[in-house]
């Protein structure tokens, strides 16, 4: 199927609808109700949500690069396997969200509510988590190598089999963080200890 370029959707009713290989390239979404919808294998490139509803939808092996979400609601969405590289999310309605798999590498999520959402075995490499409240949550098994975290809340977080190179936890809350015996050596030479 060809791709749909440069086209903009304002208002639709799209609950329910399957985008089963669909491919959108630089479209703009405005008022779109996509509440339960599917995806599996569809393609957003350079995409912008405004506003769009994404509740409780499901989301297979699909493709979101370089899209902006703003203002959009995506609790109880579900995404397995996509690739979200260089997305950003601004005053989002984000939890409670699930994430199986998939890249999330360079993803903007700064300030976001993730509380009590599921980051598991995701590729998350430079993603801007600066300032967001992530607790309750689990981030386990997810490859954090040079993602920004200062001023994250990671409260009571599980961080089980993470890559926390790139934490500092006198730059972020951790209190009640559960995290494995690896990540807690890494963390104590992190502060300056010798581990023996």
């Amino acid at each position: 199927m060809e791709p749909v370029q440069d086209r903009s959707y304002a208002g639709e009713d799209w609950y329910g609808e399957s985008l089963t290989g669909r491919a959108f390239v630089r479209c703009r979404f405005a008022d779109v109700d996509l509440t339960e919808a599917s995806t599996h294998g569809a393609l957003f490139d350079e995409c912008q949500f405004f506003n769009v509803r994404l509740n409780a939808s499901q989301h297979t092996d699909s493709a979101f690069l370089r899209c902006a979400f703003r203002r959009c609601t995506l609790f109880g969405s579900q995404w397995q396997g996509c690739k979200l590289t260089g997305s950003s999310f601004v005053d989002c309605d984000l939890r409670p969200l699930t994430v199986t798999g998939g890249d999330w590498s360079f993803v903007g999520l700064a300030r976001a509510d993730l509380r009590g959402s599921v980051f598991r075995d995701v590729r998350m490499r430079e993603a801007d988590l600066a300032g967001a409240n992530l607790t309750g949550a689990t981030l386990a098994q997810a490859d954090l190598a040079g993602a920004s975290l200062a001023g994250a809340n990671l409260a009571t977080a599980d961080l089980r089999g993470s890559d926390l190179s790139s934490l500092d936890p006198r730059t972020c809350t951790v209190a009640g963080a559960v995290i494995d015996a690896d990540q807690a050596v890494l963390l104590a030479l992190t502060l300056g200890f010798t581990v023996q």
